[in-house]
């Protein structure tokens, strides 16, 4: 949400953040690249003011930053946290062109009894799963949750078919409300802690 035309502005990078800019950054070819990986984590965060649907100013949020070392590199400023947004996801994705992902920090969520996913917006008296094309709008949206299970111990399976079934459901939850498989996954920082499955 942070490309300059793309993005929730005024809260944005004064460039593309988009995957059509490998062209103008690195005058590649981006039509020759068929593989685009897109990676998110498995909640949401955001660096700094702009507009954030699914925020929790609670304890879990607390839990998700701290567990998730969401923290500036350089400032050491708290980053904000809340679930998975799946509309903007779902935005990024077809921005990009994003054929798979890579979904990260899903160790985060272990302990959670409950965890949620936007599947929607309350906007303007309805219900939209479209993201809105106005910072100023996507302000007023109040999330739609889905709640899914959560799971508890140590997440560390050696393979895809290990993980717990909670979390296999919500992996494919993404998958779902997305339309792109996760081919990538990881539950930790070491690079061990990654499973990789083929299309």
């Amino acid at each position: 949400m942070l490309d300059v035309d793309f993005g929730t502005y005024p809260y944005v990078t004064s460039s593309t953040t988009l995957f059509s800019g490998i062209g103008t950054s690195l005058a590649v070819d981006a039509r020759s690249i068929g593989r685009r990986i897109g990676v998110s984590k498995a909640y949401q965060t955001r660096v700094g003011e702009g507009p954030f649907p699914t925020e929790l100013g609670d304890e879990t949020g607390e839990v998700l930053r701290e567990r998730g070392g969401e923290f500036g590199t350089t400032t050491g400023r708290p980053r904000r946290c809340g679930w998975l947004d799946l509309v903007a996801l779902r935005y990024a994705i077809r921005l990009d062109g994003i054929t798979e992902l890579a979904l990260t920090k899903l160790d985060v969520l272990e302990g959670l009894a409950t965890i949620k996913v936007c599947r929607a917006y309350r906007l303007g008296g309805g219900t939209t799963d479209a993201f809105p094309l106005s910072g100023d709008r996507l302000n007023e949206a109040q999330p739609v949750y889905e709640d899914l299970a959560g799971w508890s111990g140590d997440l560390r399976p050696s393979d895809w078919d290990g993980l717990p079934r909670a979390a296999s459901v919500y992996v494919a939850a993404i998958e779902e409300a997305t339309g792109v498989p996760v081919t990538i996954l990881s539950y930790g920082p070491a690079p061990e802690h990654t499973l990789r499955r083929a299309l």
